[in-house]
């Protein structure tokens, strides 16, 4: 006899996210629903709910596993987080408010930590196995710095902001901290990037992630309405840390955004893509390396690497690392400071040694020609 199917699917009703459970009427998969979750019946949808915070995959799977066959409707990545995921996990990603992609990030992380512990309780592994778990990322899978430190945070939170355990508990051996220069290319290869960009949203694009100095997140998220031509002056909400700040709008860009504007006419953000959506990290991406494949550089531009330019360029133009870092929206004046670092203003005034000595020798070179002569 063929099993009955549960399948699981994501919806949002009476105003809460909720997961749906839709299956042929079967009593006993009722009886079993109202026994041991806090699941209703929709009738307008025809379907069984439960509020997605309230929801219990591991419970759910305990249940009707057995008997019956689960399916979730794939394609719907709210569901699938929320049976990969502990109760509670996500919705308090959410409730704190963290990025999209910082969520993406947590949830890919901890599905692969709770993978590698399938066979155990979460709950009851020690600090010393979670740091035999990420040594081990080190070695098999030589994982970067920076991973390390995000699976590490994905962990954490669950301990210390889920389950509300005590930090000094769940202490985790961290990666000393390497100090990388930016990357940064010249104002002459900022201009060749442009001149390539045939397409005028591509410019537009390049042209915006360079002159303001944005990120690419806070480029993606820019609204028509925060280009402010009047002030010249461009509005970035929630950037990183969910800060509000402005940047500059420079009359070059005014011109180009302008052009753009009318051609394109975007609805709502400024830069749209398919179906008027929001234009996607990876399009912009693919902007600024095609853009730099077509110039023959040799080495690899990325959007941040502009955002680096800017600021280098800026100091070098003798701005004041002060305001440099307010532009940038950076917290603290020290991760402002690493532009001076790669900054050629700074090195101008300063002369090797080798060259004084050589220019030592051949004066003296000349006294001791000149000595001969006489």
């Amino acid at each position: 006899m063929q099993k009955v199917k549960l399948k699981l699917s994501a919806d949002v009703h009476r105003k809460q996210k909720v997961v749906c459970i839709r299956f042929e009427r079967n009593q006993e998969v009722i009886n079993l629903l109202r026994a041991n979750f806090p699941a209703c019946w929709s009738q307008t949808k025809k379907m069984w709910w439960v509020a997605r915070n309230e929801f219990d995959y591991d419970k759910f799977k305990q249940v009707f596993s057995q008997t019956y066959e689960i399916s979730i409707q794939r394609g719907i990545a709210e569901v699938e987080e929320v049976v990969r995921l502990p109760k509670g996990y996500l919705e308090k990603l959410e409730r704190v408010r963290y990025s999209e992609s910082t969520i993406r990030i947590y949830t890919k992380y901890f599905d692969d930590y709770q993978r590698y512990f399938r066979l155990r309780n979460i709950e009851d592994i020690t600090p010393d196995e979670i740091n035999d778990y990420i040594h081990r990322l080190i070695i098999r899978n030589k994982i970067s710095h920076s991973q390390q430190n995000q699976r590490i945070n994905a962990i954490k939170f669950y301990y210390e902001q889920v389950l509300g355990k005590k930090k000094e508990f769940y202490s985790i051996d961290r990666p000393r901290k390497t100090r990388t220069l930016p990357k940064v290319i010249s104002e002459n290869e900022v201009i060749q990037l442009l001149n390539v960009s045939t397409n005028l949203k591509h410019k537009a694009i390049i042209a915006t992630l360079y002159s303001a100095g944005l990120r690419r997140s806070e480029l993606i998220n820019l609204r028509r309405q925060d280009i402010w031509f009047d002030k010249q002056l461009i509005f970035i909400r929630a950037g990183k840390g969910k800060k509000d700040r402005t940047s500059i709008l420079s009359e070059s860009l005014m011109i180009v955004l302008k052009k753009y504007l009318k051609l394109f006419k975007p609805n709502y953000y400024l830069f749209e893509g398919k179906g008027r959506r929001k234009y996607s990290a990876t399009s912009v991406f693919n902007v600024v390396t095609n853009a730099a494949e077509r110039c023959k550089f040799d080495k690899r531009v990325t959007p941040h690497m502009l955002r680096h330019s800017f600021a280098t360029h800026l100091l070098e133009q003798g701005t004041d690392i002060r305001y440099i870092q307010n532009i940038l929206g950076h917290a603290s004046s020290k991760t402002t400071d690493i532009y001076t670092h790669v900054s050629t203003k700074h090195f101008a005034k300063i002369k090797s040694p080798l060259d004084r000595i050589l220019e030592d020798k051949k004066k003296i070179d000349n006294e001791l020609i000149k000595n001969i002569d006489k």
